[in-house]
């Protein structure tokens, strides 16, 4: 199974755990990681999650996330099919830097692309595509049933 992480994925861990959302979302992630470490999942990573990772002002974050990035199988580059693609999605109501990961994972053929971010999540029904969009938690849920 092939999927794709948001950035917001990649930071969920470094964020202030004193809600129970985060803290849930936060084990969710680890999981997710542990899935990718033993090879039952296959990662994606892309440009986008390049820059966004580059802009982070935390240098040990920042380079944690790189560090993890490794674990992908694969890297999506910059097209202008991706732009195009990316363009659609962003008059469907979905932000710009949204729209190029949800792009670069479609691209890829990915089966999941994982965001803590509920407007991403909800806007999941007006894209039309095969990609199934989730929180981590809800994603895990699904796993374990299957």
């Amino acid at each position: 199974m092939k999927i794709y992480l948001d950035m917001n994925i990649y930071n969920r861990p470094f964020d202030d755990q004193s809600q129970v959302r985060v803290r849930l979302e936060t084990v969710a992630v680890f999981e997710i990681l542990q899935m990718l470490k033993s090879g039952s999942l296959s990662l994606v990573w892309s440009f986008i999650l390049e820059y966004e990772n580059s802009l982070n002002p935390y240098d040990d974050i920042r380079m944690e996330i790189e560090r993890i990035s490794f674990l992908s199988s694969e890297n999506v580059m910059s097209s202008e099919d991706i732009r195009k693609t990316a363009g659609q999605y962003e008059k469907k109501g979905i932000k710009p830097r949204d729209a190029l990961h949800i792009a670069c994972a479609v691209k890829s053929n990915a089966d999941y692309f994982l965001s803590c971010d509920d407007k991403v999540v909800r806007k999941a029904d007006v894209l039309s595509t095969n990609l199934k969009i989730v929180n981590p938690v809800d994603f895990i849920r699904e796993v374990e049933v299957n």
